[in-house]
């Protein structure tokens, strides 16, 4: 029943996010500042985990293949694949739930503890739709940005990581890359950056939305919220997989 009674208020919480703004002037700064947020503080973490992943992925695959019959522009395709297919969105989305989930849980929270919450709804305003829609929007907006940066970066951290160790010629990898492209893998990869984009966005803002007590709640709740998160960012990735491809 807790689960049913969990699964109820954030649809509650959803459905109060649409309604018409009091001053559309002030939704949209909100929502641009959530956007900057959201993307210019993510986009450090996400430079450096992509370059390391392709880096990592081109190595251990030189690694593995160990066949004189297979090519070596066979690991440039893996790369690639493995960067679109899962690497960025999923290991990216993972990250991103603990960067910018906890700093929506906490951040709600913290208004919700000192009653900022409750002095905006004594205002008029709906809180839900000037606190949570932004950054539910701007996340859907930014993270697959992100995660097309992270895929172009990982692919690029591999070239080089590939030319730096002897592995493979540059020229060779950019004949792998071209080779075998399927474009419906890139579809996919989108499909899972918006749904996960989502799930960065609301279940953090879900937690943080309804917290109640103090400080220690609050991390209590921005632990919960991304613990939450990953757990339904690996679920999700299993039945986008199972379901589209």
């Amino acid at each position: 029943m807790n689960f049913f009674t969990h699964l109820g208020r954030f649809l509650l919480m959803l459905k109060g996010m649409f309604s018409k703004p009091e001053n559309f002037r002030m939704y949209w700064k909100e929502f641009m500042h959530q956007c900057v947020e959201i993307g210019m503080g993510a986009l450090p973490i996400v430079i450096i985990i992509s370059l390391f992943l392709g880096a990592v992925t081109t190595i251990q695959t030189a690694y593995q293949l160990v066949s004189p019959l297979v090519p070596q522009s066979t690991i440039a395709q893996i790369v690639r694949d493995s960067m679109i297919l899962e690497l960025s969105p999923t290991v990216l989305s993972i990250v991103l739930a603990g960067v910018i989930g906890s700093k929506i849980a906490s951040e709600l929270g913290n208004m919700r503890v000192t009653e900022q919450i409750d002095a905006l709804e004594i205002m008029g305003i709906n809180t839900k739709a000037y606190l949570v829609l932004p950054k539910i929007l701007g996340a859907l907006i930014v993270v697959p940005c992100l995660i097309v940066i992270s895929a172009v970066l990982g692919i690029w951290g591999g070239r080089m990581a590939g030319s730096m160790a002897g592995i493979l010629a540059p020229d060779t990898f950019d004949i792998g890359l071209r080779q075998n492209l399927n474009f419906y893998n890139i579809n996919f990869a989108l499909y899972k950056a918006y749904t996960f984009a989502f799930i960065i966005s609301s279940i953090p803002a879900y937690y943080g939305y309804y917290v109640k007590g103090g400080s220690l709640e609050i991390g209590r709740a921005s632990t919960s919220a991304v613990v939450v998160s990953c757990i339904l960012i690996l679920l999700a990735d299993y039945l986008l997989a199972a379901l589209l491809l």
